[in-house]
């Protein structure tokens, strides 16, 4: 007989693409997901999952090149954010048809924030997709979901491991997935990547956009001569270690059975064209998380 998990998936930008490496292992030693929740990026991954589409989903991943998802990201210049996110999820849906979450096999929940009333919501009926879209508005970054009267942003914001959220069955265990881990990181071994290739086929494009986003958020210069930091470093890297911090209080409060700690050294935020890097790097923490787990007493 299998062994239950509810799986929680944390937030982490392209980190969370490490999401796909932790269910296949999962499901490689013999464990059956039975609910899923998510923040962010495991919000999307979780819902994929849970519509049984990760194939399709993982495939399509994988194919994508540095140029791929420069195309994919729609650029706006809006005060709330700057990119809209709107076309990934259309190429998205392309090959995954929106569901209803009641609907899916599997029991899902994804964790969105509302900015208005500064709390927390756990979405569990309606759109897929839209909980999706509401669930990856990292502030200043992806735009935000107006609905009627409510803004909502990314989960993350409150909640960026939601171990407490997660629909749980009896003589299931808890496992959680932390993609923002303080972690060191070590590089595993996969497929070719001819990253030389992609970086001078963006390039231009890069540079373009660069240029103008720099010339209304310029980097200050220091007095030695050092570049400041940028504008969207700054975002990332605090967002990071806000989320760091509020994680830690959260797996404290309700912690799981297993941790899967993934570094935040894996990626930066866009990096989705590193796929077989990341979903490999997820295997391999599942594995040592799995490990750990089995040298205890038998979890009840």
């Amino acid at each position: 007989m299998k062994q239950k998990v509810a799986l929680v998936l944390g937030s982490g930008g392209a980190r969370g693409t490490a999401h796909i490496g932790v269910i296949r292992q999962l499901e490689e030693q013999g464990f059956e997901i039975t609910s899923i929740s998510g923040t962010s990026m495991g919000a999307l991954v979780g819902g994929v999952y849970a519509a049984g589409k990760l194939d399709e989903y993982e495939s399509w991943l994988r194919s994508l090149g540095k140029m791929d998802i420069f195309n994919l990201v729609d650029f706006t210049l809006s005060t709330s954010g700057i990119i809209k996110a709107d076309r990934v999820l259309r190429e998205i849906k392309s090959f995954i048809p929106d569901q209803k979450i009641d609907e899916l096999p599997i029991k899902y929940s994804a964790v969105v924030t509302d900015f208005k009333q500064k709390k927390e919501v756990v979405i569990t009926e309606g759109s897929l997709f839209e909980a999706i879209r509401a669930s990856i508005s990292i502030p200043l970054v992806i735009t935000p979901v107006l609905k009627s009267d409510t803004v909502f942003v990314d989960g993350g914001v409150l909640n960026p491991v939601p171990t407490n959220r997660v629909a749980r069955q009896k003589d299931d265990i808890l496992i959680a997935v932390d993609v923002n881990s303080r972690t060191p990181y070590q590089k595993p071994v996969v497929g070719n990547q001819d990253l030389g290739y992609f970086e001078k086929l963006t390039n231009g494009k890069l540079s373009e956009f660069q240029k103008k986003f720099t010339a209304l958020f310029p980097a200050k210069v220091h007095k030695k001569g050092n570049a400041g930091v940028g504008y969207f470093n700054l975002i990332t890297e605090t967002s990071s270690l806000m989320l760091s911090q509020i994680t830690k209080l959260i797996l404290a409060m309700n912690p799981p059975d297993i941790l899967i700690e993934i570094s935040r050294e894996l990626c930066g935020t866009f990096d989705f064209y590193k796929a077989d890097e990341l979903i490999q790097a997820g295997r391999i923490a599942t594995k040592e998380a799995v490990k750990k787990l089995n040298k205890q007493e038998p979890v009840s």
